[in-house]
């Protein structure tokens, strides 16, 4: 009985195993929270579900191949499995690119389907789509200028590293750092973030 579930439970994770390498390479090349554990198992159905179904298709075209052209190996179940794989990795690179790229939903945006962006917050999508500097509001009140480098991926967590950085006095004037490579600021330090507007855009205005 016991190795009847154990065999059982083993047939589920090698099923599921394409999806959970799917969802691993999606989340470690995007920004997007992981999900919890109900939803990983869910999200891995999903992405099995994906594969398994472009795995049946490779099946059938390579036994095509291999009755009318040249015959490159026997399909068995470990080479389903190794293609199984291969297309899950592939095909969590394509989900990160298109989230990262904002393919799929500036294409729906333009069709007015949606007014959401693929990226997982607001916050997000400012600071990657927004390239210039920034002013950091302290919540002490001072305000720190300079370039962010590096960004907290939530508003309340993380830290900015601002390069070129310089901090600005109440009546406008900038002290500047020359002798800094930059300064590491904590997210929940900072009250609000002032985008500036690039001379281009300004111009253009």
């Amino acid at each position: 009985m016991v190795d009847g579930v154990s065999g059982n439970i083993i047939d589920l994770v090698v099923f599921l195993l394409p999806g959970f390498v799917c969802a691993w390479i999606f989340y470690s090349l995007t920004s997007h929270p992981k999900p919890h554990q109900f939803e990983r198992i869910i999200q891995a159905l999903i992405y099995t579900f994906i594969v398994r179904a472009i795995v049946i298709a490779t099946e059938w075209l390579f036994t095509v191949i291999g009755n009318n052209l040249f015959s490159i190996g026997q399909w068995d179940k470990s080479a389903e499995t190794f293609i199984s794989l291969i297309i899950a990795l592939f095909l969590g690179a394509i989900f990160a690119y298109l989230v990262n790229a904002d393919v799929l939903h500036r294409y729906l945006r333009k069709i007015k389907l949606t007014t959401r962006t693929s990226h997982p917050s607001e916050w997000f999508y400012v600071f990657s789509e927004k390239i210039t500097f920034v002013i950091l509001h302290l919540h002490d009140g001072r305000r720190l200028y300079g370039w962010p480098k590096e960004w907290p991926l939530e508003p309340n967590k993380g830290q900015f590293y601002i390069m070129l950085p310089s901090w600005i006095a109440d009546d406008g004037n900038e002290t500047h750092l020359p002798e800094l490579d930059g300064v590491l600021i904590r997210a929940e330090d900072v009250k609000w973030v002032e985008f500036l507007r690039t001379e281009e855009k300004a111009n253009d205005e």
